[in-house]
């Protein structure tokens, strides 16, 4: 546990060689990525931490934002004492994260995976930003008030990652998915995340217009469940797009979904090693 910005943060560190921060999407812990550690790090040091209220983290005091994320990730190297360049894995959500992290941060930034990364797809909300925060925190309130964190925790965290992946498998202890995702800090967190979803594709515009990309490797790492549902084939050519915009390569993994940590760990550790792809 290290106290970033004021806030107990729960960080690991492991492994050796060039660094390379994993950073997972809305409401995800740390061990998301435990199938994918192996594989990194005889080769690099890699670095995962829970973002305030996710995972083993205290409670966010403030809302969350691209910028603010990507000086997290800065703080969090600081206080482990990594100066250097660095790899930002981003997933989902962090995609976001991880581009603002080298718009901002140039001079730090060794490379980008960005794993099945959000898009800029829809608009600014037509709901106040106060209003559907004010909103996530009542619905927070609300649940947690219920017992329902505590109640609903495995089924919930069981079902995204059955809909979220191809192998339907999850390797995560039911006794550290409750201790996890059973408390209110995480449900208000994720609630928070999700309201603000839209303020954060609205900032990553914002900065794309106003801060480069520095000239370091961009990968963009789609999954594809073997469908040809017009979703899935809209999703792959939104992430071609992604990589077309970001000066990247454009990688695939068949078939997997969502959680491509989980179905095929070893193509996001070819993504950041920079080996080919099968």
């Amino acid at each position: 546990m290290l106290r970033i910005d004021g806030l107990p943060t729960h960080v690991l560190c492991e492994g050796s060689g060039p660094v390379t921060v994993l950073t997972g999407g809305l409401g995800s812990p740390w061990f998301d990525w435990d199938e994918v550690v192996p594989l990194l790090a005889p080769y690099r040091t890699v670095v995962r931490f829970d973002r305030p209220g996710l995972g083993l983290s205290a409670p966010a005091v403030r809302v969350p934002t691209a910028a603010g994320e990507a000086a997290r990730i800065r703080r969090v190297l600081a206080a482990l004492g990594l100066t250097g360049r660095c790899e930002v894995v981003g997933h989902s959500l962090a995609g976001f994260h991880a581009e603002a992290f080298a718009r901002l941060h140039p001079e730090r930034t060794a490379g980008l995976v960005l794993v099945e990364s959000s898009v800029v797809e829809d608009g600014p909300s037509p709901f106040p930003a106060g209003l559907r925060i004010g909103a996530a925190r009542a619905l927070g309130t609300a649940l947690s008030a219920a017992g329902l964190p505590r109640l609903l925790a495995g089924t919930a965290r069981r079902l995204t990652v059955r809909t979220a992946t191809v192998r339907h498998h999850d390797p995560v202890p039911d006794r550290l998915v409750r201790r996890c995702y059973g408390t209110s800090r995480t449900l208000h967190t994720v609630l928070l995340e999700n309201a603000t979803y839209r303020d954060l594709v609205t900032e990553t515009v914002a900065l794309r217009a106003r801060h480069p990309l520095p000239p370091v490797p961009v990968t963009v790492l789609a999954a594809y469940d073997a469908s040809d549902s017009p979703h899935e084939l809209r999703w792959l050519d939104q992430q071609r797009r992604l990589a077309a915009l970001l000066g990247g390569e454009f990688r695939l993994s068949a078939p997997a979904g969502h959680q491509l940590m989980l179905d095929d760990p070893a193509a996001v550790a070819r993504a950041v090693l920079g080996t080919a792809p099968r």
